[in-house]
């Protein structure tokens, strides 16, 4: 057989396949993007691989990446035998990949490991990027608006939203030449409004989630994608939002993935927490669920599931009957990573920060920033908690510190139904209202337990009462509280039409004897709703909810101090100081609200609690009314939050000590604006009868012309060749005969 030269003379490596790569070359984007680097692993030998991939498939899953040990690639250094202190993590699509890369990027592993996260086709990125330096577009500077803009706002004046119908407005409110429409927006909303608790955000609530919205042009700054979301609570320094909806999570296939957004782990639960500022969501929780109780009962919600310190470094939740959760922030793990186990609690409540507390903590932390070593006490935070009688138990009330948890006091209950908590806005007491029963357990009634917590030892009074308690209320910022009580039969089953009769009862604190006193009894009244003005001194007795009642009573109790600067020094007797200050009504009040300078109320008639005569009202401090309006459809009425001022305490004395030269300069702006409005007055007047005195010379000369032309009477009146006479007819009365009769009986 002849051999072929050109067969034997061929070399494969001479052939060119790069027209076949070119057409079947893999491109990393395309076939990788579901691979991931970490880094940041710890360095181990082979027989410790099983122990560090369990490990690091347990990190995963508790961010909600879930992923097995056949999922990660080990590369293994021959010349050592150990690890080189990276792996590569396979996932099944795109979309895990991509929000396993942002929740693990920075995560701690250990104490001396933390993961970095980047995606496998950034590697060759980054080995063959371009080190010629190109210098980047410089960006024109847009400054962003100011989200307290409104709170500079020349004339001083409050801001309040109403939702009626569609539409959402905010108005600016102040004297009548000062009341104006600060914006509107249709289909704002499709279930409510709210306000943060200082006032820097607008909150609407959407199918989708929640939208925050500020600034001077009402712009979008931020969104939580909860579907179906129903209930929000804000942390009172407005640095996180709980969320809650009736609907549990649920994360279709395909859904958006990242740390902004659900991921399977958090499926079925009902409440999430955010981050306001990134957008964050930090975790997510089941609904509460007492103990005994069965999954999926119907049993109430109680809101807000979780309550906040007032410093915003701890949120908890209280499992009734078992325990108080505590979870620091942003982390959102368990303080000292395990609860507080309380057998049988059932509700808790954290004392406020007083403006003094505030103050101290915040000269401490800006000390401890600037290096300095401060010897300023700082008060730790504190909560208040209660248990029912448990077996040989009394009932008990129980303050503690936080969080070192240390029992700061208890107090014994007997024959105790059911208690509240209300705490001072200081921090300065303590009230738990107790519904105390007899042996039989057929009759009702009240203690008042009053701590005074800047008192050592913590000293308990108590406040007995016969009646029912139905509305407690601390006067802020003072020593005194106001009660609502009522002995009424009819006050457990009240009938249609029926008004329950209440007693408003006043105490405050006496200074000499040391102990809460009746300050004033208001007896026979209606009133079921207490509402202090924000300041103090003031409060409002209103009747709401009733169909047939509607009064609003406004007090005044220091209508007898001697100064201005709440001093509580009274001229005459024990609660003399006491004035009635004016009756109003409302048809068909729901709710009312002091404005946050405690100088007006506006009460308000919802359409989601009836149909009728729906609107509102505002009202100065004395019960004179300002302004009505009746609205088809309105629903919300809210006063704008104004976040804690800015000035000390010293400059606030000064203020108070120059009032009358602060107060002469408003009167001046007032009298010019009065005699600007009557100037405007008298001109508008003198405009309408320059034009009525015009159209009667008109008409005169138009009946003249006509006149003229027809030379007869026109419309009743004599031409100009009849002679106008004037007729005058003269009555006399003439006393003919005059009779006297004389009537005996």
């Amino acid at each position: 057989m002849a051999s072929n030269d050109t067969d034997a003379d061929y070399d494969i490596d001479d052939i060119d396949y790069s027209d076949i790569e070119a057409k079947y070359q893999v491109q990393p984007e395309d076939g990788f993007e579901n691979i991931i680097v970490v880094d940041g692993v710890p360095i181990i030998d082979r027989s410790k691989l099983d122990k560090l991939l369990t490990k690091i498939t347990k990190e995963f899953g508790k961010k909600g990446a879930p992923i097995k040990p056949d999922d990660i690639f080990v590369p293994w250094d021959d010349s050592t035998g150990k690890s080189k202190g990276y792996i590569f993590v396979e996932f099944h699509t795109a979309d895990e990949a991509a929000y396993a890369l942002s929740a693990m990027d920075g995560h701690p592993f250990d104490a001396k490991h933390t993961f970095v996260t980047n995606y496998f086709t950034d590697v060759e990125k980054f080995v063959n990027i371009d080190e010629t330096y190109v210098e980047p577009k410089t960006e024109e500077y847009k400054p962003r608006e100011h989200l307290r803009a409104w709170l500079a706002d020349p004339q001083g004046r409050d801001q309040y939203g109403i939702y009626r119908g569609n539409d959402v407005e905010i108005h600016w409110h102040g004297k009548p030449s000062q009341r104006e429409q600060a914006y509107k927006h249709t289909e704002w909303t499709d279930l409510y409004i709210s306000w943060s608790p200082q006032g820097t955000y607008m909150t609407t609530l959407h199918r989708q989630g929640v939208q925050l919205w500020g600034g001077p042009s009402w712009l979008l700054q931020q969104r939580f994608a909860h579907p179906y979301v129903k209930l929000i609570d804000f942390s009172p320094c407005e640095q996180y939002l709980v969320t809650w909806s009736n609907e549990p999570i649920v994360v279709p296939e395909g859904a958006m993935q990242g740390s902004r957004y659900f991921s399977p782990i958090d499926e079925g639960n009902h409440i999430a927490i955010w981050d306001i500022k990134s957008g964050n969501m930090l975790r997510t929780f089941p609904a509460a669920q007492a103990e005994g109780e069965e999954p999926g009962s119907k049993k109430q919600l109680q809101w807000p599931a979780f309550k906040w310190s007032p410093d915003d470094k701890f949120v908890a939740r209280v499992t009734p009957g078992q325990q108080i959760s505590v979870y620091e922030l942003p982390s959102m793990g368990l303080q000292a990573k395990k609860s507080i186990k309380i057998e049988g609690v059932v509700d808790f409540e954290w004392c406020p920060l007083g403006d003094k507390d505030r103050e101290d903590a915040e000269k401490a932390e800006k000390e401890a920033k600037g290096g300095a070593k401060t010897t300023r006490k700082v008060k730790e935070n504190m909560l208040a908690y209660w248990t029912p009688e448990v077996a040989n138990q009394p009932a008990r009330v129980t303050l503690m510190k936080f969080p070192s948890r240390s029992i700061l006091r208890q107090k014994n209950l007997f024959n105790v139904s059911e208690c509240k908590i209300y705490w001072q806005n200081q921090g300065d007491f303590l009230c738990v209202r107790v519904d105390r029963h007899t042996k039989t357990k057929k009759t009702l009634f009240c203690n008042l337990e009053i701590f005074r917590v800047r008192e050592k030892d913590y000293p308990v009074e108590v406040v007995e009462l016969k009646d029912t308690v139905l509305e407690f209320s601390w006067e802020p910022k003072g020593e005194r509280f106001a009660i609502v009580s009522s002995s009424d039969p009819n006050l457990g089953n009240p009938g249609p039409g029926i008004t329950i009769k209440t007693d408003v009862n006043f105490f405050q604190l006496h200074k000499q004897k040391g102990d809460f006193r009746l300050l004033r009894n208001l007896p026979g009244r209606t009133s079921n709703t207490i509402r202090w003005s924000p300041r103090g001194r003031f409060v409002l007795l209103a009747t709401v909810g009733s169909s047939s009642k509607s009064e609003l009573e406004f007090w005044d109790l220091d209508f007898n101090t001697e100064d201005v600067g709440r001093k509580e020094t009274v001229k005459d007797e024990w609660g003399s100081g006491i004035q009635h200050l004016g009756t109003a009504d409302h048809y068909g009040v729901t709710d009312a609200e002091w404005d946050p300078s405690g100088r007006y109320l506006a009460t308000h008639a919802s359409a989601w609690r009836h149909t009728l005569e729906n609107g509102y009202a505002i009202w100065d401090f004395k019960g004179q009314e300002l302004e009505k309006h009746i609205m088809d459809r309105f629903k919300q009425f809210l006063w704008r939050p104004r976040p804690k001022t800015l000035l000390t305490k010293e400059q606030q004395k000064q203020i108070r000590k120059n009032l009358r030269e602060y107060s002469r300069q408003f009167e001046e702006e007032d009298a010019a604006e009065e005699s600007n409005v009557s100037a405007e007055l008298i001109a508008h007047r003198k405009r309408l009868v320059d034009e009525w005195n015009a159209w009667r010379r008109r008409c005169k000369d138009d009946l003249a012309e006509e006149r003229k032309k027809k030379g007869t009477e026109v419309d009743g009146e004599p031409g100009p060749q009849e002679e106008t006479k004037e007729e005058i007819e003269m009555w006399v009365d003439e006393l003919i005969e005059q009779t006297e009769e004389e009537v005996v009986e």
